[in-house]
């Protein structure tokens, strides 16, 4: 099974980092092996302290499901398949801000999640993170 390498997940960072700063936004950047373990973590100048959980558990989401949050969100509202799956695992996020990250081979070998800002900006952030793999 393939695995994000340590200078991958700081490549994930460093990108999400320098789109965070373009954007004028202080994000916390966490990045999860394969397995959902902590492979990296940011946590920029200044950025809020209840979003390093969040940013976490956004890369446990994407991973444990490898799909971004934000679909596993619109499934997860009441009345769809998913409904109340954030309780599950030890607590889950389910908002825009996390994203599977896969190698060149298109395999996924862990997931970033971002958070401090608005979802459109966490997800744009997690997505500019991921594109840095390959």
């Amino acid at each position: 099974m393939a695995d994000i390498t340590l200078e991958q997940a700081q490549a994930a960072v460093a990108a999400a980092v320098e789109k965070s700063r373009s954007m004028n936004v202080k994000m916390d950047i966490a990045v999860v092996d394969v397995g959902a373990n902590l492979k990296a973590f940011a946590r920029m100048d200044d950025a809020w302290l209840g979003s390093i959980d969040i940013a976490i558990k956004k890369a446990r989401t994407a991973r444990y499901f490898n799909m971004n949050t934000g679909d596993i969100g619109r499934l997860s509202q009441p009345g769809g398949a998913l409904y109340n799956i954030e309780y599950s695992n030890g607590g889950l996020i389910t908002f825009p801000g996390g994203v599977p990250l896969k190698n060149g081979n298109g395999d996924i070998i862990g997931a970033i999640g971002v958070s401090g800002s608005t979802v459109e900006d966490d997800h744009a952030i997690a997505s500019h993170g991921a594109s840095a793999i390959g």
